[in-house]
């Protein structure tokens, strides 16, 4: 029998099956270490905390709300042009309307921190109920005429104003510190993916039910989404106040702007930066992927479909994806993410330069559209990161007169933007490239600024989500 190098075996078990010592675990550390770590060693991933019901039930009632007036607010629009048939008469109802919505966002966002979230939510969208009940009727009867049309959108958008500050100071509130990136990018999803279905719902309902049905299913949506949000539990401490209602808010307001402007300069700053992505970047998608798709590359109504659609989905999934898409990204570095979209809206302008398009028609479709959806997947991850970071140090009964600075800020910068690469977009053309060029070339601007703002010397930008 061999010996020397042979393995020992083991006593024998009954069977002939033999007896093998049983192997421990290695300790935490060693080789060959798997699923064996202790909570609070080294390279540790702890559990994620589940995001709830209570934002289940958020969620849903924001679908239901969000989705349902922006495609009750597109079909109404489409009822303007119907019963008008004037181009400019149609535009200024769309562009009036918005207005007193921008205007009262700031009072939205001291309102949600001022009165419990959870019943104001139910109220906002019960008055959206209430709002369209009375417009069915009259509908109905065709006693409606454009100046009542226009001021039902423009309460419509009064209401969103409100609501939109609400539900995000009511994340952070309901759903554990590291699951708020997640939960920002499915709010934010929810929000792109409005943009996305609401012309295609308000579209085909108007075409197929009209629009007196229309009203009425919108009607019964106000009202199931705030029979849903009424079982939502969110933390709310009332704050006295002795000052009539009206001064009360007011003070609301300016003590959000003292905040941000004062007590915590980095988020102002963050909130500049937001502002500065809106105005120079986002809009060169908005107006200039229709515009590239259509005249420039001259795409096939399907092509053309096919082409917005990745956009949109681009848009949603990188809202979706955020929290792990911007996993490494603190604030202090954001210049990376920056440049990186930068880097990645160059080759989109390139596709566009003649050599590139005198190929035919697929190289310039194709190389455009991977890196356009790839730059609109980082720059929607970017903005619901700093909406995320901002969140976190921000105290909680200030966090909707931030989040209300922060959406009117973008949605004062955002036309300007966009009519801005409407009159470029026109001039050039005969290079279209141009406008692109000019985009990446901010974008890297942008990245150069971001750094200095965010991370200011002699400081630290550990307020804004640095460590």
């Amino acid at each position: 029998m061999p010996t020397g190098s042979a393995k020992k075996r083991g006593p024998r078990l009954g069977g002939g099956r033999v007896w093998r010592r049983p192997r421990r675990p290695p300790a935490a550390g060693q080789p060959g270490e798997r699923l064996h770590r202790v909570a609070g060693q080294p390279g540790e991933r702890p559990a994620r905390t589940p995001l709830g019901r209570d934002f289940g039930l958020l969620v849903a009632g924001q679908v239901v709300s969000v989705i349902g007036s922006a495609t009750l607010r597109f079909s109404l629009d489409l009822h303007v042009l119907d019963i008008t048939g004037r181009a400019d008469v149609f535009a200024l109802v769309v562009a009036l309307s918005t207005l007193p919505g921008i205007a009262f966002t700031p009072i939205g966002g001291a309102v949600a921190d001022r009165f419990p979230k959870r019943n104001l939510m139910v109220g906002l969208d019960a008055a959206n109920a209430a709002l369209v009940l009375p417009l069915t009727v009259a509908m109905g009867l065709g006693q409606t005429r454009v100046g009542g049309i226009g001021l039902a959108l423009a309460v419509l958008c009064l209401i969103s104003s409100m609501y939109q500050p609400t539900v995000q100071a009511s994340v952070p509130a309901i759903v554990g510190r590291d699951r708020l990136a997640d939960a920002n990018g499915l709010v934010a999803g929810i929000g792109a993916l409005s943009s996305f279905v609401a012309p295609v719902m308000g579209g085909v309902l108007y075409g197929l039910v009209g629009i007196e049905t229309l009203l009425a299913g919108s009607c019964a949506a106000f009202a199931g989404s705030a029979l849903l949000e009424a079982f939502i539990r969110i933390p709310f401490a009332k704050r006295a106040s002795d000052r009539p209602l009206a001064a009360t808010l007011l003070g609301d307001v300016r003590e959000g702007l003292r905040f941000a402007w004062r007590d915590n300069p980095l988020v102002f700053r963050a909130i500049g930066l937001a502002c500065a992505l809106n105005m120079l970047m986002v809009p060169v998608f908005v107006i200039g992927v229709p515009y590239i798709l259509r005249f420039t590359l001259h795409s096939s109504d399907t092509m053309y479909g096919a082409g917005l659609a990745c956009t949109e989905a681009a848009t949603i999934m990188g809202a979706v994806f955020a929290g792990r898409l911007t996993r490494r990204l603190r604030m202090a570095t954001l210049d990376r993410a920056l440049w990186l979209i930068a880097a990645l809206m160059a080759p989109m302008a390139a596709a566009m330069l003649p050599a590139v398009l005198g190929l035919g028609y697929w190289p310039p479709f194709v190389g455009f559209l991977v890196f356009e959806v790839a730059a609109v997947a980082a720059c929607t991850a970017v903005s619901v990161f700093a909406v995320t970071e901002i969140q976190k140090t921000t105290p909680e009964d200030m966090i909707g007169k931030v989040m209300a600075l922060l959406l009117a800020g973008s949605q004062i910068a955002a036309p300007i933007g966009q009519i801005a690469y409407g009159f470029a977009f026109e001039g050039f053309s005969a290079a279209t490239w141009a406008p692109f060029g000019f985009a990446a070339c901010a974008a890297a601007l942008i990245a150069v600024g971001a750094k200095p703002i965010l991370n200011p010397p002699g400081g630290s930008a550990s307020g804004l989500g640095a460590g």
